[in-house]
């Protein structure tokens, strides 16, 4: 008979590792958008609809997978949601039109609901006390976004961008296999079956749970959205190759995944409220200085004229990045640990609406910030349109919270105050 601290165990490192390589598959156009941009000749907007597609779906599936997970747990719907994602992640491979991408992108995007799977089949393994851990370890799944900038250029390099869809297929139905095999049901952790749907879905109706949509959407929809975009941001600003730039992107992608653990353990020890606060406050600073785009201007001095060049380098720019990835990981806990602190009972509903908010808000901004290079020419307007979404968040956050509650102080106080 297994313990009950190894099922524990077994549940929470497999969801992580089933986690992290849905995510993986979920962010594959990060990378294997960049050749099928330079073979079907897209403009900026096309590629962000290419590579955010499979956000749209990955978002729009969470809260009916939350509310499934509610329902029959976590361990079958996790099993048969990845089972569905092989099929179509191979015939990407097979694709040769821009619309076969589109649509194919659709079904492989079935891959990031598996996160309101996850993170209440997790959660209802642990106590109030260590669920902020055990949700930021699940949720450095999201690493999965690095791990494709290291394996999918590898594969192009040595065989075609086509070998990408074949071995993530492969990776996935392994994976699928391996924790079903490794993984525990508990039939108390389900919600009971005379609970209804509307009953589940009664919460959404609280003013707290859009708060916590609006902060998700920048901390985990901006993170999306910026693993997606900045494979291709590094070719063209700054002129790397696909596997120099997808290298260096992943300073960004791999510390808002991995850090997310610590994020929990933060959020569990000062609550979730100064984490949030901060994280936002650290990410507007980062991205006011990230928004400035690369200038020349001329002076008129009494030599003649001189001309000064203002513009972030490589070097700084990535470094501006890591700190955002690191603060962002922080937050996407920190928003999870409202969550499991204010509505216990509906961790898969709740869950599911504000993973929703924070993928939309990945499919949506890829798709602006191609617009906006597309109608202005300056590819930091990327920077300057998630630098308004952190104020809307920020202001919001003060008259709603900051107000009532102090922004340094214990986690049961800070906690307490802001589910009043």
């Amino acid at each position: 008979m297994v313990s009950q601290k190894m099922q524990q165990g077994l549940v929470l490192g497999m969801s992580t590792a089933a986690f992290t390589i849905c995510f993986m598959v979920w962010m594959m156009f990060a990378v294997l958008g960049v050749p099928i941009k330079e073979l079907l000749q897209l403009n900026e907007t096309q590629f962000g609809l290419l590579a955010s597609t499979p956000v749209l779906t990955g978002s729009l599936i969470r809260l009916p997978l939350g509310m499934l997970t509610d329902r029959f747990g976590g361990r079958i719907v996790f099993f048969v949601l990845m089972l569905v994602c092989v099929l179509p992640i191979y015939l990407i491979s097979e694709a040769t039109q821009y619309w076969q991408f589109l649509v194919l992108g659709l079904f492989v995007g079935l891959a990031g609901g598996s996160f309101s799977v996850g993170i209440a089949y997790v959660a209802k393994w642990f106590d109030k006390s260590s669920q902020g851990l055990a949700m930021g370890i699940f949720g450095a799944g999201n690493a999965g976004s690095a791990l494709t900038k290291f394996i999918a250029p590898a594969i192009i390099a040595a065989a075609s961008w086509q070998m990408v869809p074949k071995v993530y297929s492969a990776i996935m139905f392994i994976t699928a296999l391996l924790f079903w095999f490794l993984t525990y049901e508990n039939k108390a952790h389900r919600v009971p079956s005379s609970v209804s749907l509307g009953e589940q879905l009664k919460t959404l109706k609280d003013p707290r749970v859009w708060r916590y949509c609006q902060y998700y959407s920048i901390v985990f929809g901006g993170y999306v959205a910026l693993a997606l975009w900045m494979t291709k941001y590094y070719v063209q600003e700054y002129g790397f190759s696909l596997q120099s730039a997808a290298l260096l992107a992943a300073c960004f992608s791999l510390p808002g995944g991995v850090l997310r653990a610590i994020g929990g353990w933060m959020s569990d020890k000062w609550g979730a409220h100064s984490v949030t606060w901060w994280v936002m406050w650290v990410s507007w600073v980062c991205l006011f200085i990230l928004s400035y785009p690369q200038t020349d201007f001329t002076v008129h001095t009494v030599n003649g004229p001189q001309t000064f060049h203002i513009g972030l380098n490589v070097w700084v720019f990535t470094a501006l990045m890591f700190v955002m990835g690191i603060a962002w990981a922080f937050g996407k806990a920190s928003v999870f640990k409202y969550i499991s602190n204010e509505f216990p009972d509906r961790m898969g509903a709740v869950s599911g609406i504000v993973g929703l908010a924070g993928g939309l808000g990945g499919f949506v901004l890829p798709i602006m910030f191609g617009v906006l290079v597309d109608l202005t020419g300056v590819r930091s307007s990327a920077f300057m349109l998630l630098y308004g979404v952190v104020w809307v968040s920020l202001i919001w956050m003060y008259f709603s919270e900051v107000r009532k509650t102090p922004v340094m102080g214990s986690g049961s106080t800070a906690s307490m105050n802001s589910a009043s």
